[in-house]
């Protein structure tokens, strides 16, 4: 269970079966890291994983199944006190708790775990694997402080005065983006960032809960990529009886893993491709009744490659439809951003850093994960962790 819930990380290339998973589970469960203590090698170990896939599968894995758990919101204390370099690096934890650093993570949540716990469904990543882990964590002595929005309950401007040395930003990429269409605002319409966490952390799958979900016996999730599938997949789960994702290009351009593909059609999924939604109707109660779309055909490749959609003179039709939930990416929340004094963002919300050394353009503030990056995956997160913790560790100790 626990290699099939972090292939789709490690292996970003394709669908990967059952022979390679056992593979993996028997070949590589005692891996240790700490076998390959120069950074330099842990890091080329991830960067291969991320270039060439399922090539390496017979080789051994370089990464501590610890790291392998998405970002916390985490910042770093010293003195006698400091630093976690997030991405659930329990490793890293342990290795700065020895030199005497105190560790304070901050959760935005009522639950640790971030995206671990609230956004990845349970039949990808059991919680109790994320629990373990967290627990792995504390354990080392690494504190963690809930119900605290860093940019609203306090900043990083206020966290520095309080003595905090150094401040690691892993907030990762939670604000959602919508299509802008008419209808968006109807009951029945939600983004797969709260879909999925009403489920997952709210339990709104149960009917008496304090957060109950309208899923309807049709719906629509718009757009093509891993989180999509997660929110299609779920649907499906909640009782839903057609799930349709709806993506305007191919398949061939479907930039959800192969693998996550697979599984989608395999349960059931409903694939409406080269098709873009344009309206969102309702009822004269405000309810999702239907979707207006359009079909699309390829052009000329854009500035990213892929060929452009275009739309289909005379296309238009009109799909029934009981719930729409947007899938088409995220974005940095501007809370941090917006709160904290000197720290330079690119237009689109992410923090700029030194790649080399994950630092940002504050002193002593680092930043790494989707915040800086863009939605991406967990093990390029704890890579840029890893940085983070290296390069902090020197500043600190040349004080």
């Amino acid at each position: 269970t626990l290699f099939r819930s972090i292939l789709p990380d490690l292996i970003p290339g394709g669908f990967v079966d059952d022979v390679v998973i056992f593979g993996f589970l028997f070949k590589q469960i005692s891996a240790d890291i700490d076998a390959y203590r120069s950074w330099k090698e842990e890091k080329a170990a991830i960067t291969f994983y991320e270039k060439n896939g399922d090539a390496y599968a017979d080789e051994t894995l370089f990464i501590d199944m610890s790291d392998v758990y998405e970002r916390f919101e985490v910042y770093l204390k010293a003195g006698d006190n400091i630093l976690d370099a997030g991405c659930g690096a329990g490793r890293d934890s342990k290795h700065f708790l020895e030199k005497g650093y105190d560790v304070t993570i901050f959760e935005a949540l009522h639950r640790e775990g971030g995206v671990l716990t609230y956004g990845i469904p349970e039949f990808r990543l059991p919680k109790s694997i994320v629990k373990a882990e967290i627990e792995g964590v504390k354990s080392l002595g690494v504190k963690i402080e809930k119900n605290v929005i860093v940019g609203n309950s306090i900043t990083v401007d206020e966290l520095i005065e309080e003595g905090f040395e150094a401040v690691f930003i892993g907030s990762g990429a939670g604000l959602p983006n919508f299509m802008k269409i008419p209808g968006e605002n109807l009951k029945g319409v939600y983004s797969a960032n709260e879909f999925l966490t009403r489920v997952n952390l709210m339990k709104a799958y149960e009917k008496d809960g304090d957060t109950p979900i309208h899923y309807g016996d049709k719906v629509a999730v718009v757009g093509g990529g891993n989180v999509a599938m997660d929110a299609a997949r779920t649907a499906l789960r909640l009782g839903a009886s057609e799930v349709y994702i709806i993506y305007r290009r191919g398949e061939a351009e479907l930039p959800a893993r192969l693998e996550e593909i697979h599984h989608a059609k395999e349960e059931g999924v409903i694939f409406k491709l080269l098709t873009n939604p344009t309206a969102i109707i309702g009822n004269d109660k405000h309810w999702v009744e239907a979707i207006e779309c359009v079909e699309m055909e390829l052009g000329e490749p854009d500035v990213s490659g892929r060929r452009r959609p275009q739309v289909k003179k005379d296309s238009k039709f009109v799909m029934d439809m009981d719930t729409v939930i947007i899938a088409i990416g995220q974005s940095p929340n501007p809370l941090i951003k917006n709160s904290t004094e000197n720290l330079d963002t690119h237009n689109w919300g992410g923090i700029i850093v030194e790649e080399e050394t994950m630092a940002t353009s504050k002193e002593m503030v680092y930043a790494g994960g989707d915040v800086v990056s863009g939605a991406a995956t967990v093990i390029l997160a704890m890579g840029a962790g890893k940085i983070a913790a290296k390069s902090i560790d020197e500043k600190l100790s040349k004080k």
